[in-house]
């Protein structure tokens, strides 16, 4: 929710001199254009990013997006050399497959010398080894260690991801001692709530907590990313730039003071960067949804319904009853199955319905226009006129989050592509942080409620999923209907 430049005054407080950082997600509304004003914006400030070229705009052609980005987009943006790497090639059923395009951006990349990110949760076995074959080398999408242990046997880094939602190190840090030499850390995916508390020397301090070298946990926080993605930080070598960090002797996860390139830009816990308002670049094309768009007729109540698990970014497939009322199909929170709704930002189109269980909302909704990959608005809720509500608060702002209940709708305005603010990083922290106490007044139990939301679009994370287009399985790569009968 946070544009470069604001990211980077949050981070420094914590330790990180450099981020290596993949921007699909504006690269999805607004393409190239996207990622060209993330490196327009965070040449604004002292600090050493590594963006990526992103693989898959769009992730898959079951969801509209806002733009497209072809191998020969790839080629041009790798002229520029802060664009380190290929970003995460979620496409993975493609590769296996043999797609030709995907083939072309894995092509493009190996030829200019840059790494490849992964991404392919539950790839086990032969399947791993003949995604890698493609010069494939990180994986962060591991939720267990038996699927991690697969993908370092196939020579790939696995990135021990704890986000806001999606949580591995509980899972992934016994590799710390079985392969020290083939893990790095990732915080994929934090809000800035979560970031002003800490960053990758939160995986340090935890890693040391359990008992784990303390040169084994350096390298995986410090050495390996810029050795694995070439990139121009200092490693307190002769004639490097002077980047480094000054901790107690007893606790290297206690940052005193942060330098970048001979600057200190943090110290004792303030950061030094200076904020600055960013320019607004957007991509929203759809007007106000009435309650009459996502009513859905009630030809029967047995259902399909999307299992979303805290923690987790795969969800599972249910099959059970909804509430029925007037010749309707409708949310029944006594069962916590709710509508969840997806609807088209790019363009005026019938949404997407269908049903949830795990978020617990005991009334109200939530909407976002942070829905991975595609970024249309996701929304979960009670009844049809709050979903409407928050649905329309956030088209109302042009992208952000919203929760309506007891005729009330709250809302954090992200007017950057819909998924950033161009606030001071702190003080969105401190609004994310009201509206995330607000969504948890309803009942939801969930860590990280709008995270969650977020992902329940992800359509190349199994089981099911819902994009603007229909309910997703994920396991065939087909749509499938609602209702069972």
């Amino acid at each position: 929710m946070l544009v470069p430049s604001e990211f980077a005054r949050l981070a420094v407080v914590h330790g990180t001199v450099a981020s290596v950082s993949d921007p699909h997600e504006i690269g999805n509304v607004l393409g190239v254009a996207g990622v060209r004003y993330m490196l327009d914006n965070a040449a604004t400030v002292p600090f050493k990013f590594a963006f990526g070229a992103p693989s898959c705009v769009p992730a898959t052609p079951f969801e509209t997006a806002g733009a497209m980005i072809t191998a020969q987009d790839i080629r041009q943006l790798f002229a520029d050399d802060r664009v380190r790497y290929l970003s995460e090639m979620m496409n993975f059923p493609g590769v296996l497959h043999g797609d030709a395009d995907v083939l072309a951006k894995c092509a493009v990349a190996r030829e200019c010398g840059r790494p490849i990110d992964g991404h392919a949760p539950g790839l086990r076995g032969a399947d791993v080894l003949a995604y890698a074959s493609h010069g494939i080398t990180t994986d962060h999408e591991c939720f267990t260690l038996d699927e991690a242990l697969d993908k370092c046997a196939a020579g790939m880094w696995i990135l021990i991801r704890e986000g806001s939602a999606a949580r591995n190190f509980d899972a992934l840090h016994p590799l710390l001692a079985s392969h020290p030499d083939r893990v790095m850390f990732c915080c994929d995916d934090m809000h800035p709530d979560s970031l002003v508390l800490g960053h990758i020397n939160l995986h340090v301090r935890r890693a040391l907590q359990l008992g784990y070298d303390l040169f084994d946990v350096l390298r995986a926080a410090c050495l390996h990313p810029v050795h694995h993605y070439n990139l121009p930080v200092g490693l307190l070598r002769v004639g490097d730039p002077a980047d480094f960090i000054v901790t107690p002797a007893a606790d290297p996860s206690t940052v005193l003071r942060t330098v970048i390139d001979g600057q200190t830009v943090a110290r004792e816990g303030a950061t030094l960067i200076a904020s600055a308002q960013a320019a607004v670049v957007n991509n929203f094309g759809v007007g106000h949804i009435s309650g009459d768009d996502i009513a859905m007729v009630a030809d029967s109540d047995a259902v399909r319904i999307i299992e979303a698990l805290d923690g987790q970014l795969i969800t599972n497939e249910l099959h059970g009853a909804c509430g029925i009322h007037d010749g309707q199909l409708v949310s029944d929170p006594r069962t916590d199955t709710l509508k969840i709704v997806v609807v088209n930002r790019y363009t005026q189109a019938p949404p997407a319905v269908a049903f949830i269980r795990s978020f617990g909302l005991e009334r109200g909704a939530l909407a976002s226009s942070v829905a991975h990959d595609s970024h249309n608005i996701v929304a979960v809720g009670v009844d049809d006129a709050d979903i409407v509500a928050a649905v329309n608060a956030v088209i109302d702002a042009r992208g952000g989050i919203a929760v309506a209940a007891d005729g009330q709708v709250d809302r954090v305005p992200l007017p950057v592509a819909g998924l950033m603010s161009n606030q001071d990083g702190y003080s969105v922290a401190s609004a994310y942080a009201a509206i995330d106490r607000r969504a948890k007044e309803l009942g939801t139990g969930l860590r990280a409620p709008f995270m969650t939301l977020s992902f329940m679009a992800l359509l190349v994370i199994p089981a099911l999923k819902l994009s603007d287009k229909g309910l997703f399985d994920g396991r065939s790569f087909a749509f499938i209907p609602v209702t069972l009968r």
